[in-house]
């Protein structure tokens, strides 16, 4: 690895430059775990230099977080501090930037009760639904990066000790971020064009369904009429071009709502708010989920699909070949921001309207009308396989391979 201080650098003005793509004078809000102080600092530092006028950080203490789920009253998760989601959501409105540090621990509330979580998770997404909705919107720039922290790096490499598998983890993201290059932000460039021309094929394509067939995995999905694919990095609605995801290697749309129908199975664990799931299945009519398994974690998923009507439903498909630079390191990150872009994902919950021919400036009943699902939460599981086969079908019925044994055709 290279010199560490400088690689952290670079990694702060990747985020920064590429992800976000920040301007002088704006706000600049990064969430992040206390573990993180040391990167976040950085971040502020050339947040800074290259003119923002004040960096917000919102922390995170898993211990704390676990404490509270342990010890206060149930009815406590029934409440969330309304005066941050006003404040998230205006910010949003004045054009913030949003930088997310995710560094999940998958062990952090094992044993605590489902339900609990879950309410909790439910009433934080209620009252943050504003500021989310301008975020899946495109409307605000928004970003998400990771670091690894002594949790994380030990569930992914447990076999080391805890400073080895610290930098071990971080060797694997500064090269899942292009970072190993001699000139990063050209890589970067350079690797949404390719996304792009997935895209531009998919797009002039416009298929009528997806066919998708691996072990325990038979499914059609329907594809609305006027959806847009869309990969690498998108407009906010002052035209600033930034990129929500690094690494990413995902092209992606939505399917039509009521237009999902059979069987899909899980080929990597989904750690979600602290808990793993892991070899689960849905089953769907007519876009809802009738019928669900897991051999881990099934209360959690039970949760997660009971958290509203949308819920039910899936809001997102995307595609990763078997072969992306994430997927040839053949390595389980416990993460889904690793995880999605070394497998070909679905979502259950809402769809992004940027996903739909003028969808940004659609009001929710109109995006329903277009077969854009609506929830509260939005999360990708890994369904990518060497075995998966995707087949495109036409508008005349006639079908053709789009994906092979996990890759493109």
């Amino acid at each position: 690895m290279r010199n560490f201080a400088d690689q952290l650098e670079k990694y702060a003005e990747l985020a920064l430059k590429v992800g976000l793509n920040i301007h002088e004078g704006q706000t600049l809000v990064v969430f992040a775990p206390i573990a993180a102080v040391e990167f976040v600092r950085i971040i502020a530092q050339k947040a800074y230099e290259a003119g923002v006028w004040q960096v917000l950080v919102e922390w995170d203490d898993e211990a704390l977080r676990r404490i509270r789920f342990l010890h206060a009253r149930d009815e406590s998760f029934q409440q969330f501090p309304s005066w941050k989601a006003v404040g998230f959501a205006e910010m949003a409105r004045e054009d913030a930037a949003f930088l997310t540090v995710y560094a999940p621990n998958p062990e952090l509330l094992k044993g605590i009760d489902a339900g609990k979580i879950a309410l909790a998770s439910k009433t934080q997404m209620n009252e943050m639904k504003e500021y989310r909705t301008y975020l899946q919107a495109g409307k605000a720039s928004w970003s998400i990066v990771s670091v690894p922290t002594p949790s994380w790096a030990s569930k992914v490499f447990p076999e080391l000790p805890v400073e080895e598998a610290i930098e071990t983890l971080w060797g694997y993201i500064f090269q899942a971020t292009r970072l190993d290059r001699e000139d990063p932000i050209g890589a970067w460039e350079e690797h949404i064009r390719q996304l792009q021309q997935h895209v531009a094929y998919l797009n002039n394509k416009s298929f009528r369904k997806l066919h998708y067939t691996a072990p325990g995995t038979n499914l059609v999905v329907e594809l609305p009429d006027e959806h847009l694919w869309v990969a690498g990095g998108i407009y906010n609605e002052r035209g600033t071009f930034f990129v929500p995801n690094l690494p990413t290697e995902e092209v992606f749309t939505l399917p039509a709502k009521e237009g999902v129908n059979g069987t899909v199975t899980s080929t990597m664990p989904l750690n979600y708010n602290g808990s793993l799931i892991d070899r689960f299945s849905l089953t769907f009519e007519k876009g809802r989920i009738t019928s669900f398994t897991a051999e881990e974690g099934y209360e959690t998923l039970k949760q997660l699909i009971e958290t509203d009507e949308g819920s039910h439903y899936l809001g997102e498909i995307a595609l990763v070949p078997i072969g992306s630079p994430i997927s040839a390191m053949d390595v389980i990150f416990y993460n889904t921001a690793f995880d999605e872009n070394a497998s070909s994902h679905l979502a259950i919950g809402s769809a992004y309207p940027l996903c739909i021919k003028e969808g940004t400036s659609m009001s929710k009943e109109e995006l329903a009308a277009h077969g854009a699902n609506s929830s509260l939460t939005h999360v990708d599981f890994m369904i990518g396989s060497a075995d998966l086969d995707i087949d495109g079908e036409n508008a005349d019925g006639t079908r053709e391979p789009l994906f092979r044994r996990g890759a493109w055709v």
